[in-house]
């Protein structure tokens, strides 16, 4: 396909909320970040390779004594204001646009922390409360 010349209605797909399984024994809290595990599994963020940052969990839910996926979480997609990191791994304004990492279940970060650190999603914007990060 070429370049068009042309203005064009691009398609467009809204995500809202997904329901995802929580592992056994899994617990998440409300307002955290969502991460699926390497088995598919909603998690919160911590610091670890192999996570995949999903969205931010709407509710809390505790599966404590549970199996695999017998209960379920909703996950929010969207653009989120999330804690910044320690001055010397701080997010600034010159990280917009690019990836940041996950240091915990609230709190995101400027490196991978020497490869310790799962990606947690592009930043949007950088205030004095924290770093909007898009999680889709």
């Amino acid at each position: 396909m070429t370049a068009t010349t042309q203005p064009r209605n691009t398609p467009l797909v809204t995500i809202g909320t997904v329901a995802r399984d929580l592992p056994a024994n899994g617990k998440v809290l409300a307002g955290t970040i969502a991460c699926l595990n390497a088995a598919g599994f909603a998690v919160m963020a911590t610091t670890a390779l192999g996570l995949i940052a999903d969205g931010r969990f709407e509710e809390t839910v505790d599966n404590t004594g549970g199996a695999d996926g017998a209960v379920k979480v909703v996950v929010r997609k969207g653009t989120f204001r999330f804690a910044n990191s320690a001055a010397g791994d701080a997010v600034t304004r010159t990280e917009i646009g690019k990836t940041v990492y996950l240091v915990d279940n609230q709190t995101v970060a400027k490196t991978d922390g020497g490869g310790t650190r799962s990606p947690a999603g592009k930043v949007f914007d950088v205030d004095a409360q924290g770093v909007w990060i898009t999680l889709n």
